[in-house]
């Protein structure tokens, strides 16, 4: 775990200065990344047409998920009904994202209320060799790869050489992004971030691209070798001001945990918790709810993705969505009148597609708290961002620059969080 920052001691005095209009005083954003449910409209345009990760997922065996049937996520897939639930305790809908991509950088951008509007670069045939060249010069080695591919079959095609040849795997995808992976024992971790940060130079900022990833690994053969939890994102920062921003200008913390503090480059995060995986990540959140009364703890639990959507794990997927299912009836559990709760996603990542890609796909919406009343039907929203609006508008920070808040469809009218 790597914390950065703190809350301060002067928060509350800070807090006790916000306008009193403020509804909200505490939001714990949950997003499953990679959870979508269902084809968004345009999913045809990306090649993503009959994509549903969860529709999928639940079609596949009985998935025992009954914290997320309460909240209503069965009311979602358009493929699957033996999970809907007519009395959900909290507020349901699906989310659509109008940004270009299906990016995990885009999709929590638009959360927080920034639509990217230009589509970042993509190599699907891999990279031109002039920036892998000038990224060569830069770390003093040669690369291996420099093509789409998975990141597990690539370790299994590569990852032996690597070790003989201590020359890194650099990959891509269809997403914009540059991916290097070393062994653990070839390249230190820090070695490995510092040519990452290389790379942000010469791809980034060179060449278009959203985001670095650093992958380092384990193993010993071709069939052993396994990701570590040192992952990390190095993206370009978001081109605009976002909920984040607006949060800490007002004086209230915003603690990031898991790819949070990556994703937003640090920006408006107080408090970054880097996370070993989706049971720790949740383990942070609830500390972060003893410690934290007020502003926004914002979290990503990546292993859907990474885990299972990438690489095609159904019953993987499914057996995941169980274990976070009962994690997240704690956080619930510990919920103050104050509270909002979101569920979410940035993307989908359908692990029954033929591809290892990101879907286009609608994304869930789950809400509970104080002043939300059971089973109010959010409907299809037009953008990720009404949820950033939502929040702006409940701590008395808004508007954003994108989305219409949907506060007072949450509960009674006069009813206060």
């Amino acid at each position: 775990m790597v914390r950065v920052g703190a809350v301060g001691r002067g928060i509350r005095r800070r807090l006790a200065q916000r306008a009193v209009t403020a509804e909200l005083r505490r939001a714990i954003v949950v997003v499953c990344d990679g959870l979508g449910v269902g084809a968004a409209e345009d999913a045809a345009s990306y090649g993503d047409e009959g994509s549903d990760t969860l529709g999928h997922v639940l079609a596949s065996r009985t998935v025992r998920i009954p914290t997320l049937c309460g909240l209503g996520i069965g009311n979602l897939p358009p493929s699957v009904t033996g999970y809907r639930n007519p009395t959900p305790v909290g507020a349901f809908g699906k989310m659509a994202e109008r940004s270009a991509g299906k990016d995990t950088a885009t999709g929590h951008w638009e959360i927080a209320g920034l639509v990217t509007e230009r589509a970042f670069r993509t190599f699907p045939t891999g990279f031109p060799p002039d920036l892998i060249e000038a990224f060569e010069r830069r770390i003093g080695r040669k690369v291996l790869g420099n093509k789409a591919a998975s990141g597990t079959e690539i370790l299994k095609e590569l990852g032996e050489e690597h070790l003989r040849t201590e020359r890194p795997i650099v990959y891509t995808s269809q997403d914009s992004v540059f991916q290097v992976a070393a062994h653990e024992d070839v390249v230190s971790r820090e070695s490995l971030y510092e040519m990452c940060r290389a790379a942000y130079e010469v791809a980034c900022l060179a060449h278009g691209v959203c985001r670095v990833i650093a992958r380092p690994f384990a193993g010993r053969s071709a069939t052993g070798f396994k990701r570590t939890s040192g992952r990390r994102d190095f993206p370009v920062p978001p081109p605009g001001e976002t909920l984040l921003d607006r949060l800490t200008a007002h004086g209230l913390p915003v603690v990031g945990i898991g790819k949070i503090p990556d994703i937003f480059t640090g920006r408006g995060v107080s408090e970054a918790v880097h996370t070993r995986d989706d049971s720790h990540g949740i383990d942070e959140t609830l500390a972060a709810m003893e410690r934290v009364p007020e502003g926004l703890i914002f979290t990503n639990l990546v292993d859907f993705d990474t885990l299972y959507g990438h690489r095609n794990d159904v019953p993987g997927y499914a057996a995941h969505l169980e274990r976070v299912d009962a994690r997240l009836g704690e956080v619930l559990s510990r919920l103050e009148s104050g509270d909002l709760f979101a569920l979410t996603g940035d993307h989908g990542c359908d692990p029954s597609d033929a591809s290892t890609d990101h879907t286009r796909e609608y994304v869930p919406l789950l809400l509970q708290g104080g002043r939300v009343s059971a089973g109010v039907d959010l409907g299809t929203r037009s953008t990720f961002a009404d949820l950033g609006a939502t929040l702006a508008e409940g701590f008395g920070v808004g508007p954003l620059a994108a989305g219409s808040s949907f506060l007072a469809a949450l509960g009674r009218e006069g009813a206060s969080v």
